[in-house]
């Protein structure tokens, strides 16, 4: 009985042996076998990396084995490290990351080489003189090309900042920048590197061509906690104040205990704010019937996420805050509170100029109007309702009233007919996963600036959502480095020339009209 099954065993073996389709799959399976094994003798050679500038290891010619990299400039597999434990590990995010960083240096490059850029394909200044000479091109068509045609040539110029305290430039990083109405100031908030945050105003009247210069004015208001939303406040006057959200702080109060243990002994709770800092405070002197720079006022709002202004009549010196599934509005005379429920956090806020609406936008995905007429809770505040597919951070109103465009945490931009609540336009493109990232619209230029988790600014047409350039970021991208950007027609003031301005790290970038 045992001499039969060994004979079975080894007639097997050799019809094994004899059949074509096994010796084919043993084969591979040695090749297989070899591959892994080059890895682990390369993962060893310190005379020999792997280039990541071309492509992934996922080739249709080479078969993908689990924890290996294959490099086809070398030809050759190298193993995928874990990276939690080693200093220069080669892991998918590291070669994902050195190939985002090879394309950013190429469109760097590629932009410093390139003087003059193509928005649209066929379409340059000749052929539109021609269009509109031969009288196929209105006059709001041809100004809106020619827009296009000048925001395609932008070059980048690094600006002066001068300021008093020269050594805090060096060292501050910008978190964010915010134009007023007339572009001629800037208002900034610092990361400082001990912690926290400190604000300026940057005069833009000095950035001008050739020498791009401008001067920072700084205040000793200083804060450790994050300022969640910034909006410019007009109540003495137009842009009088700046409006910014303070993040709520928790103190944990530890000490050591006879056994040498830390304790829990208390917690001390800072509630959020919403503070009117005075644009005045940031001017060394200031004229005789201007504000005061003690006329500073703060309203206890926990747990805010955006705020605008008002500009509407029907609802004169009051601020909204959106806050977790509540919606506040603010007199600032009189300090009544207005106080609207709503079912998600409130994340962005804008006031229409006419119409006495208030839009929101939800973490939920949902955008709607509050209907300022109506009071606490009553029936028939809800004006307009919009969905997105995720949470909504930031709104915009056209100057019309009769649209409004919304960017949300998937990266759609999307423009809705506040009529038929249909979406008209889509803006593709944008890159978002998580942030809490700005819009900017421009209907007197026709364009969109957004700028996306990927740290590019991307511009599109605001007729027919045509991308029209992409800007790289000048330093690698990060996360703590995604770019603030400002664009305006007249940089500097009614005299100043369209431009965008873009803030990342310690600097401050010029894109002007050539």
């Amino acid at each position: 009985m045992h001499k039969s099954s060994w004979q079975n065993r080894r007639h097997g073996r050799r019809s094994h042996r004899q059949n074509p389709w096994f010796r084919q799959h043993g084969s591979n399976e040695r090749h297989n076998a070899g591959a892994q094994q080059s890895p682990r003798r390369s993962s060893h050679c310190d005379d020999e990396a792997p280039s990541t500038s071309s492509g992934t290891a996922g080739s249709s010619s080479v078969p993908d084995l689990p924890g290996y990299y294959y490099d086809p400039e070398k030809k050759r597999y190298f193993r995928l490290l874990p990276g939690h434990n080693n200093c220069n590990p080669l892991t998918k995010e590291s070669i994902r990351q050195k190939e985002m960083e090879s394309k950013r240096l190429q469109l760097l490059e590629q932009e410093d080489k390139q003087g003059k850029k193509i928005a649209r394909l066929g379409f340059n200044a000749s052929s539109l003189l021609q269009k509109s000479k031969l009288g196929f091109l209105n006059v709001t068509s041809y100004c809106r090309l020619a827009h296009e045609l000048r925001v395609s040539c932008m070059q980048r110029k690094k600006v002066q900042i001068q300021s008093s305290d020269p050594s805090a430039l060096a060292s501050d990083r910008f978190n964010l920048i915010l134009a007023d109405t007339n572009s001629d100031r800037l208002f900034t908030v610092n990361d400082v590197k001990v912690g926290g945050s400190k604000y300026g105003i940057i005069n833009l009247r000095g950035l001008k061509t050739p020498a791009f210069r401008v001067h920072m004015h700084e205040n000793l208001y200083f804060t450790n906690r994050k300022v969640n939303a910034v909006c410019w406040a007009s109540l003495n006057h137009l842009d009088s104040h700046i409006l910014y959200l303070l993040a709520e702080e928790t103190l944990y109060l530890t000490v050591l205990n006879s056994f040498s243990r830390l304790c829990l002994m208390g917690i001390a709770e800072t509630p959020g704010c919403a503070t009117l800092l005075p644009a005045s405070l940031f001017v060394s002197s200031h004229p005789a019937g201007g504000d005061r720079p003690g006329m500073l006022c703060s309203f206890r709002i926990p747990g805010a996420w955006s705020c605008a202004w008002s500009l509407n009549i029907q609802a004169n010196n009051c601020f909204s805050t959106g806050l977790s599934r509540r919606v506040l509005v603010t007199s600032v005379v009189t300090g009544h509170r207005q106080s609207f429920g709503t079912s998600s956090d409130v994340l962005a806020q804008q006031f229409a100029l006419m119409a006495p609406l208030l839009f929101n936008g939800c973490r939920s995905g949902e955008i709607f109007a509050i209907d300022l007429r109506c009071r606490n809770q009553g029936k028939g505040w809800q004006a307009t309702r919009l969905f997105h597919d995720s949470a909504v951070t930031s709104v915009q109103i056209l100057q019309e009233e009769q649209c409004v465009m919304a960017s949300d945490m998937a990266g759609t931009i999307k423009l809705w007919d506040l009529r038929t609540t249909k979406c008209i336009r889509q803006y593709e493109g944008h890159v978002n996963e998580y942030a809490h990232l700005p819009l900017h619209v421009h209907e007197e230029e026709g364009i969109v600036v957004a700028v996306g988790q990927d740290c590019y600014t991307r511009i599109w047409s605001l007729h027919d959502a045509q991308l029209l350039r992409t800007i790289p970021s000048p330093y690698p991208t990060s996360k703590a480095d995604i770019p603030s950007v400002a664009f305006s027609s007249r940089l500097g003031g009614f005299q100043g020339a369209p431009g965008l301005l873009m803030a990342v790290r310690q600097d401050l970038y010029c894109f002007s009209y050539s």
